[in-house]
């Protein structure tokens, strides 16, 4: 799934990677194997951020997925695989917290509470 510019913010804010830009050559090859995706590479390789959405209401976290991994040490070639669940769960909504006279908003899990 394409993620909007807010959740792509609070996806880098807590995991190390870049966005693959949309103009790059590999893109429309990923696409066609892994479906429409916002694709992220970190040091292990590509991966997505594949949202845990329950029915009728926003997308609260996220899983980021590996797709691929580097297969060489120059983070030059990527070798495609199964889409494998990372266990690294990113969160998406806010939360205000009062702070005396200000306000903060922080990423924060339901399960963080």
């Amino acid at each position: 799934m394409k993620l909007n510019e807010g959740q792509i913010s609070k996806t880098l804010a807590q995991f190390r990677a870049q966005v693959l830009a949309e103009d790059h050559p590999a893109v429309a090859q990923f696409c066609d194997m892994f479906g429409h995706h916002t694709l992220f590479l970190d040091d292990r390789g590509l991966c997505v951020l594949e949202l845990l959405e329950v029915p009728g209401m926003e997308a609260e976290e996220g899983e980021i997925v590996s797709l691929a991994d580097w297969s060489d040490a120059k983070f030059t070639k990527l070798t495609t695989h199964k889409p494998e669940p990372t266990g690294v769960v990113i969160c998406l909504k806010e939360v205000q917290h009062c702070d005396g006279d200000s306000f903060s908003s922080v990423a924060r899990c339901a399960s963080a509470s």
